[in-house]
């Protein structure tokens, strides 16, 4: 009871630092609203802070400002929102866009007092400098520090208290998404409750600096041979589950862009990289990050591309990757019947709608893409004609697309800010024709052949052992002690020929096997 009134406590608050900035019932959407909730909206909105500097205030604006103001989960809250524009409309996912790393700091001494008290050292016995924070968002800051080697690292540190903070406010964010399930049924296609799930694990793993460590541990691994993409390694000794502790690295943020321009590097090949390296993580690799906005890439004066925070990492397994590779590949080229297929075959799309009628609706979103640049097209707008034509034909995202989706729309305005007449699709071809063909080509089937030919080989050495129980069992069909049938010259021919046919099914095999063999190592040569 006492957790109950905790929690309504909790939102109540939400609600009142909400109405303050007229984004509880925002009054562009009041012609939505029945008049009991139309009174008391008007109500909310009383005083509230609509104008900064005499400007009037866009809903997500306001919104932003009140979830900035009720603290870190709420901002975590908002930027999940940013990446549903499908939801809240593009306007509103832009400005909610800009919850990233703009937190206040936590203070430099409480950042001392977690590193002396966690290695158990003085600060000036870990590093030889350690500056006051470079950047805040709303689980962690960051700072820049030199070891005692003389190596530049980058420190994150948890904010003090953040995991109670964040079990409070996700316990009530829940109880308020189930609340909404229940009454509103227009909100249930939104899916409040499996949102905040999604929300809560998100977090979770954040929480435990130990988990980005090895995520960026593993990229680096991944990517080793690509050298125009550098993953900075991991400072173990100086890594645990609040602190993380990894290798600096020195450039210009991609939030910096006119510098970005003044470097004498080529811009229209490192957008097409950006979005290169990304399909490569996401399809090739089904490990990818999944929160590359402009913050978290670094280029190098040699243009190479530095990747930073691995906190949020997405996976994709092989039927969401082959999924989303038909989709793209078909997208590519104007084969709008293999895209629908594609989301029938994956199971996005119910199977009581026609593949023909979803083919004929992606194609009015795909013509007018065909043969444009990035900066001739309003991404926006097709977005949002997608999102529209999937909505009629009943579409859920998966849980497991949420985050591929986000860091698309992401990848996409960073690499139109280094080349605005970049091609999407030109891009993405040869990353999306290689996986069709290493996964859904005869090399693919080559392997899945070989799979299935060694699994038949582990099987064989116990043949004989299955020989013995289908002889003993066909002596029992002739036993009439056993049966209580009379012992006849007719059940005797009957298990004889069931042994028989035994006998020719498991020569059957042994020969299968070997003709899967030699396919295989064929193949494989």
């Amino acid at each position: 009871m006492l957790t109950i009134l905790t929690d309504m406590v909790r939102l109540m608050r939400a609600g009142f630092v909400l109405s303050r900035h007229d984004a509880l019932l925002p009054k562009e959407y009041a012609h939505y609203y029945s008049l009991p909730i139309k009174a008391f909206g008007a109500i909310t909105r009383l005083g509230a802070k609509t104008k900064k500097q005499s400007r009037p205030l866009r809903p997500g604006e306001r919104l932003a400002d009140a979830l900035e103001g009720l603290g870190p989960f709420y901002v975590k809250t908002g930027q999940f929102m940013a990446t549903r524009p499908d939801i809240i409309g593009f306007e509103m996912a832009d400005d909610l866009g800009r919850l990233q790393d703009k937190m206040p700091p936590f203070a430099q001494d409480l950042a001392v007092q977690e590193l002396e008290k966690t290695f158990g050292k003085k600060i000036n016995d870990i590093f030889l400098e350690f500056s006051p924070p470079i950047a805040a968002a709303s689980i962690a800051q960051a700072h820049k520090a030199t070891l005692t080697t003389g190596e530049k690292v980058a420190v994150k540190i948890l904010r003090p208290g953040i995991e109670k903070i964040a079990h409070k406010d996700f316990r009530a964010l829940g109880r308020a998404a189930h609340c909404i399930e229940f009454f509103s049924k227009s909100a249930r296609r939104m899916e409040p409750v499996k949102f905040i799930n999604t929300l809560k694990e998100a977090a979770r793993l954040e929480l435990d600096l130990r988990l980005e460590a090895g995520a960026a541990s593993l990229m680096a691994d991944n990517l080793k041979t690509d050298k125009d993409i550098r993953i900075p390694k991991v400072i173990w000794p100086l890594s645990t589950k609040r602190i993380l502790t990894i290798e600096w690295i020195d450039g210009t943020s991609m939030g910096e862009i006119d510098n970005i321009h003044n470097l004498p590097i080529d811009h229209k090949a490192l957008a097409k990289k950006v979005i290169q390296s990304f399909l490569y993580q996401a399809l090739h690799l089904g490990f990818f990050h999944a929160d590359l906005h402009q913050g978290n890439i670094i280029i190098q004066d040699d243009g190479v591309i530095g990747l930073i925070d691995f906190g949020i990492m997405g996976r994709l397994d092989d039927v969401a990757r082959r999924a989303f590779a038909e989709i793209i590949y078909g997208f590519i080229n104007r084969d709008y019947q293999r895209t629908a297929q594609a989301h029938f075959d994956a199971g996005y799309i119910s199977k009581k709608h026609s593949v023909e009628a979803f083919a004929q609706a992606l194609r009015a979103v795909g013509e007018p893409l065909y043969g444009h640049n990035a900066d001739q097209v309003d991404m926006s707008r097709v977005m949002q004609q997608l999102f529209d034509v999937t909505d009629m034909f009943d579409m859920h995202l998966r849980p497991e697309l949420v985050l591929l989706q986000r860091t698309m729309v992401t990848v996409e305005g960073v690499a139109r800010m280094l080349d605005p007449q970049i091609n999407m699709w030109g891009a993405a071809t040869p990353i999306v024709q290689t996986y069709i063909a290493d996964r859904l080509g005869p090399k693919h089937y080559g392997q899945r052949l070989r799979e299935a030919t060694l699994k038949a080989i582990d099987i064989a050495p116990n043949l004989p052992t299955y020989l013995d129980d289908i002889s003993l069992i066909a002596r029992h069909l002739t036993d009439d002690h056993k049966i209580g049938l009379h012992n006849t010259s007719h059940d005797l021919e009957k298990a004889l020929a069931k042994q028989t046919r035994i006998s020719q099914l498991v020569l059957w095999f042994l020969g299968g096997s070997t003709l899967l063999l030699t396919l295989a190592l064929l193949l494989k040569g």
